[in-house]
């Protein structure tokens, strides 16, 4: 069982789901001098259009996921925050000047209340990123952003498991999916056990409904094996006599899936594209200024298609993106 075939881990979705779900306990797990300082008796707002808006012509890397969500503050002088997070999944040299760059276009936006956190969720132990400095001509700036390193928590993956945080869970199976990238049958066992724990913590029916999605996400299996936890799943619930995820739930689950990956699919052939165009206008016109890669990579595929029928015909650079 340990040489079939796992399908390509893509975390990215579940994460934001994750986040989005339950984002009190989140920045309590990840971040709990931050959580201390934020009212959560008052409503928060996850603002995905604004920060699209703010960050979009950014420079731009290779993003896990990010999200901005305006939040209460304890303190009355300071009562509006706003709490970036980014989750990065692979080791990225520009990681640091991106936070740095978000930022501060998000001060400019909303003034000091602004606060970045970042969850590195790679698999270097070396790479720690936490700050960025910038010094020219005796004029310096530095940002420093607090940082959570997922692998910090892989020597006690079974205290995890015991965790009343969903976060912890959530954690645990990120860094499951880390250790069986190349075993299923490790992987199946893990997956039968995180499933299993998920349904003894007594949460409701709706987070129960939603952390599996993002378990079933994380640990992908070959159908055979999938339609076994399945058939655990059935166990549990006959047992429990608790009928938490119906058929057309489940169904859900899977179309979500399904849905998620040919997102994600696209986004990869859009970046594809970027790549080869910023190789051809580099050919035809030399170096590039700076802000023709945040052009490219926040195009759409459509927009690359277009700009890469104009390389040979437009008489400068400019001319490629003009009008676009």
């Amino acid at each position: 069982m340990a040489n079939d075939s796992l399908p390509a881990d893509e975390h990215d979705i579940p994460w934001k789901e994750a986040i989005e779900g339950a984002f009190p306990e989140f920045m309590a797990f990840y971040f709990p001098a931050a959580h201390a300082d934020i009212d959560w008796r008052q409503r928060h707002v996850f603002l995905d259009k604004e920060l699209h808006q703010v960050v979009r012509d950014a420079a731009s890397g290779k993003k896990f996921v990010d999200l901005l969500a305006r939040v209460t503050g304890v303190d009355a002088a300071q009562r509006l925050l706003y709490v970036h997070v980014e989750v990065q999944t692979q080791r990225d040299e520009d990681f640091a000047w991106r936070m740095f760059t978000y930022h501060h276009r998000l001060l400019d936006r909303w003034g000091r209340g602004v606060a970045s956190f970042a969850v590195l969720a790679d698999d270097s132990p070396s790479w720690r990123p936490s700050e960025y400095r910038v010094d020219v001509l005796g004029c310096r700036h530095v940002m420093s952003f607090p940082t959570a390193k997922l692998l910090d928590h892989e020597h006690r993956l079974a205290e995890l498991k015991r965790e009343a945080n969903p976060f912890a869970l959530v954690t645990a199976a990120h860094l499951t999916a880390l250790r069986t990238r190349r075993d299923v049958g490790r992987r199946f066992a893990a997956k039968r056990e995180l499933v299993r724990l998920l349904y003894a913590q007594g949460w409701e029916r709706q987070r129960v409904i939603d952390l599996f999605a993002i378990i079933d996400w994380m640990l992908q299996l070959p159908k055979p094996l999938e339609q076994q936890v399945w058939q655990d799943i059935e166990t549990i619930e006959g047992k429990a006599d608790m009928k938490y995820v119906t058929s057309v739930e489940r169904l859900a689950i899977e179309r979500g899936r399904e849905k998620w990956m040919a997102e994600g699919k696209a986004e990869g052939k859009a970046e594809g594209k970027a790549e080869t165009l910023s190789r051809q206008l580099t050919r035809r016109f030399g170096p590039l200024p700076e802000w023709v890669g945040p052009r490219l990579q926040g195009a759409t595929a459509d927009q690359l298609d277009l700009w890469a029928d104009r390389v040979l015909d437009a008489p400068t650079l400019l001319g490629v993106f003009d009008g676009h």
